[in-house]
C-alpha cells in the first residue's frame, strides 16, 4: 500500500465469480490453469489495497444444476451435484491463491471436512481479519437456489460494504449490447429501476436481499487489466446497482 489514495474505499467486500471464468476460450478445458493463475494475481492484486476479500465462485463450468433435468436428472439431485462442482472450484482457486502467496480458507454450506471448513459466520469473519481470503463454497447449501443467492447471503452474513459482481461484460446495458448495438450503459442505477426495467443484473431472490439491506452491487469487466483495482479505489468502473 503506496498511499491513502492507493488503498481500497471498501473495508470488506464479497465478489461473484462465474465458474465460466476459469475456462479458455476454444480450448476444452473446465479450468485452464493459466486462467486460473491469472485470476489469483488479480485477487491477489486487490488484496494489496487493504481490502478484506471473500468470495463466492459458480460451478456452471462443470455442472450447472438447474440444467440437470434436460438430461433425465432429478432437479434436487442435480442442484446437490451443482454444489459439488462449486466446491472443485473453490478448491482449484485456492491452491491457485496460495502458489500467488495469498493465504486463503474454504468454507462449505455442507460439510466436507476432510477438504474444507464448514460454514462458520464468525470464523469466517475471523479469517477475513486476519488477511485471509474466504472462499464460500456449495451455495447456500440447499436446492433451488443459485450461486448469486448464495453470494447475496453471506455478503449479507459477514458484514460486507459491496458485493462485486464479476463478469466478461462491462456493466448492466438497458439492452443485450451483443444484440443491440444501440444499447445504452448505465453508470448507475437504482435497485427500483433495475428491478421495474426487468434488468438482468442478478437473480430476483439475490437482488431483493442486497436491496433490502442495503449491500450496492457493482456488475463489471473482471477481465479488464486493472479494473478491480480501479473498483476497489471507487473510480466509476462498470454499473453501480444501490437505493437511491
Amino acid at each position: 500500500m503506496k498511499s491513502n489514495q492507493a488503498k481500497s474505499r471498501y473495508k470488506r467486500v464479497l465478489l461473484k465469480l462465474s465458474g465460466e471464468a476459469l475456462q479458455a476460450p476454444g480450448k476444452n478445458l473446465s479450468i485452464d490453469p493459466v486462467v486460473l493463475a491469472a485470476v489469483a494475481q488479480r485477487i491477489k492484486t486487490a488484496m494489496e489495497l487493504g481490502a478484506q476479500i471473500a468470495m463466492v465462485i459458480g460451478g456452471g463450468n462443470i455442472f450447472r444444476g438447474g440444467t440437470g433435468q434436460a438430461h433425465g436428472i432429478d432437479r434436487n439431485t442435480g442442484d446437490y451435484m451443482g454444489m459439488l462442482a462449486t466446491t472443485i472450484n473453490a478448491l482449484a482457486l485456492q491452491d491457485a491463491l496460495e502458489k500467488a502467496g495469498v493465504v486463503t480458507r474454504v468454507q462449505t454450506a455442507i460439510e466436507m471436512k476432510q477438504i474444507a471448513e464448514p460454514f462458520i459466520r464468525r470464523r469466517a469473519i475471523r479469517h477475513l481479519e486476519k488477511g485471509r481470503v474466504v472462499i464460500f463454497g456449495g451455495g447456500t447449501g440447499n436446492p433451488y437456489f443459485t450461486t448469486d443467492s448464495a453470494a447475496a447471503l453471506r455478503a449479507n452474513e459477514i458484514g460486507a460494504d459491496v458485493l462485486l459482481k464479476a463478469t466478461k461484460v462491462d456493466g448492466v446495458y438497458t439492452d443485450d449490447p451483443l444484440r443491440n448495438p444501440s444499447a445504452r450503459r448505465y453508470a448507475t442505477i437504482s435497485f427500483r429501476q433495475a428491478l421495474s426495467d426487468r434488468l438482468k443484473v442478478m437473480d430476483s431472490a439475490a437482488f431483493s436481499l442486497c436491496m433490502e439491506n442495503n449491500i450496492p452491487i457493482v456488475v463489471f469487466d473482471f477481465f479488464k487489466k486493472g479494473n478491480i483495482a480501479r473498483v476497489l479505489r471507487g473510480q466509476k468502473v462498470g454499473t453501480l446497482v444501490h437505493n437511491a
